[in-house]
């Protein structure tokens, strides 16, 4: 069910922590962990219209960052 989760995450940011906070333990599960996978999943049937949507009629500009040098230079930050 993680699995599955983890790849709903890309278009449901609003469950990524919880998610992410429940795979720590898959390893060792408890009872716990199960019932908030359950809850995360019945919260996600509640807000099925949640989610990122984009036009295709917006001319969008997709831009990307990356700090290469794990911020060598603190002039650039």
């Amino acid at each position: 069910m993680i699995g599955s989760l983890l790849y709903l995450t890309a278009s449901r940011p609003d469950i990524c922590f919880s998610v992410g906070l429940c795979a720590r333990y898959q390893a060792a599960p408890k009872e716990s962990h199960m019932k908030a996978v359950k809850h995360i999943i019945k919260y996600i049937g509640g807000t099925s219209e949640y989610g990122l949507f984009y036009s295709a009629e917006i001319n969008l500009h997709l831009a990307g960052y990356c700090d290469a040098d794990w911020a060598g230079n603190l002039d650039d930050c």
